[in-house]
């Protein structure tokens, strides 16, 4: 099983320094964010992504340049993209009503479809202001049923965040599930200083319950490690992989 790593995780640290560490710990795919498409270029990442031997077949793409469609394209195009993912929601820019999710969800469906047309796969990666419920249902779920293209990167952390059932949520759209980030929460009062968040497997979530449903009741294809916050990197990297590998395939 192939695993990566979130680079927006390490984006307190030298990018050539974190490559050539998460190469050496057994990752085998890396997944990118906004900020790295412009230092270093896109040319010059694929190259050390290739000399350390890395792919980034998924990748986050800000709202904006999702909708700059040639943009996107020719960055796919450099990197080796496969599945582009719509990553984040700005304060102002969330839906605050079920029909205003029904909306985002018809424009997602939009912004993806040249993106397919293109042999790509398109998402939508979640944190908790997704859950909030608006008649009985999460915001979530609204803007799946209204993009039924659209798939979904499960970030299982911020769906806890969000109040929600991690299990119960991810068997029943988990034929929409294309990825997910594995990620920790600590328990209350702790790590202040990492955003509350905790290496992979060093938390409260029972990862063990909910690794089975994610491998046979979903189509993640890709799992990738994430931590919002980390102050130790080299701790959060080698935690992580081996959280996942005792995980198993």
């Amino acid at each position: 099983m192939d695993i990566g790593f979130q680079l927006y995780s390490a984006r307190n640290y030298p990018l050539a320094d974190v490559l050539k560490k998460v190469a050496a710990l057994g990752y085998t795919q890396v997944e990118g964010y906004g900020a790295l498409y412009a230092n270093p270029d896109p040319a010059a990442l694929k190259a050390l992504l290739d000399q350390n031997g890395l792919t980034m077949p998924t990748a986050h793409i800000s709202l904006g340049d999702l909708e700059d469609t040639g943009k996107t394209l020719k960055l796919a195009e450099t990197l080796g993209i496969k599945v582009v993912v719509c990553p984040w929601l700005a304060p102002h820019e969330r839906p605050l009503s079920a029909s205003g999710w029904q909306k985002f969800g018809e424009k997602l469906q939009r912004i993806g479809k040249p993106f397919q047309d293109a042999g790509l796969g398109f998402g939508y990666h979640n944190h908790d202001f997704e859950f909030v419920s608006y008649g009985g249902r999460f915001g979530m779920d609204y803007l799946l049923e209204a993009a039924p293209a659209v798939a979904c990167e499960a970030d299982v952390a911020w769906i806890v965040r969000g109040g929600a059932d991690p299990a119960a949520w991810l068997e029943a759209n988990g034929d929409r599930i294309i990825a997910v980030h594995v990620k920790d929460i600590a328990p209350a009062g702790t790590a202040d200083d990492e955003g509350g968040w905790a290496d992979a497997g060093h938390g409260t979530i029972d990862w063990k319950s909910l690794w089975p449903i994610i491998r046979n009741k979903t189509r993640a294809g890709y799992f990738i490690a994430e931590h919002d916050n980390p102050n130790d990197i080299d701790r959060f990297a080698s935690r992580a992989i081996a959280t996942i590998k005792a995980l198993g395939a």
